[in-house]
């Protein structure tokens, strides 16, 4: 079977299988790249990151209008059900959890994660997905780590890893992170959103695919992948 990826820019993704429809870090009203509305969007689940507008984004309303399920580490969990959210996932870093649609982990990212009323967050982190016999590593908001290396030892079939420096990565170290991973196919994200985010996201594929054997798809907002 296969995996349907759409890119709503910044760090937001809808994934879809034959089970199960998947919303990542649904930052979609105020995200000036997003081609769609957030009252038209509906997942099955919503899988939340860490608790910056930019990432937590919409899932509030969305999971109250569509019963969606919000997975999440265990601190955003408990706020959610705060804000009137009765299907919430807790996980946190290192574990996993087999869903009737495939398999989430957690993994580290250096980060921030403090929620947009100030309350804590807890860690931020990036998303082990294992879809249809493929594996995704969503990195999301993070620096470098050379437990990326680790991770990819798992045999990334696509690794998003953000590139627009500033808040996370660059482009210098995201290649580094390609090289530590080692994915079959990479897509950045995390750029040209705002102005202090700006990146040329091509010259970053083509510098990718001179020094790895990663294969770079550059998406524009709305755009769509499958593996």
């Amino acid at each position: 079977m296969t995996v349907k990826i759409t890119w709503y820019g910044h760090a937001c993704f809808l994934i879809e299988t034959a089970k199960a429809k998947l919303l990542l870090d649904p930052f979609i009203s105020g995200n000036p790249l997003s081609p769609v509305q957030a009252d038209k969007v509906a997942p099955d689940y919503i899988l939340v990151s860490h608790g910056h507008g930019d990432h937590l984004g919409d899932a509030v309303e969305i999971a109250k209008r569509t019963g969606a399920t919000v997975v999440s580490n265990y601190e955003i969990q408990n706020w959610l059900v705060g804000q009137g959210i009765d299907n919430a996932h807790p996980l946190h870093i290192g574990g996993g959890f087999d869903f009737p649609w495939g398999r989430v982990k957690l993994t580290i990212a250096q980060h921030g994660s403090a929620l947009p009323d100030g309350a804590y967050g807890g860690n931020p982190c990036g998303f082990l997905l294992y879809l249809e016999a493929k594996k995704i590593y969503h990195a999301c908001d993070t620096g470098l780590f050379y437990d990326m290396k680790l991770i990819g030892e798992e045999g990334i079939d696509l690794a998003i890893l953000p590139i627009g420096d500033n808040f996370t990565m660059g482009p210098d170290d995201a290649l580094r992170a390609v090289k530590l991973i080692e994915p079959a196919q990479v897509v950045p994200v995390h750029y040209n959103t705002f102005d202090m985010i700006k990146q040329d996201a091509p010259a970053w594929a083509l510098r990718v695919e001179q020094e790895t054997s990663a294969q770079v798809t550059v998406m524009n907002p709305g755009d769509q992948i499958t593996l």
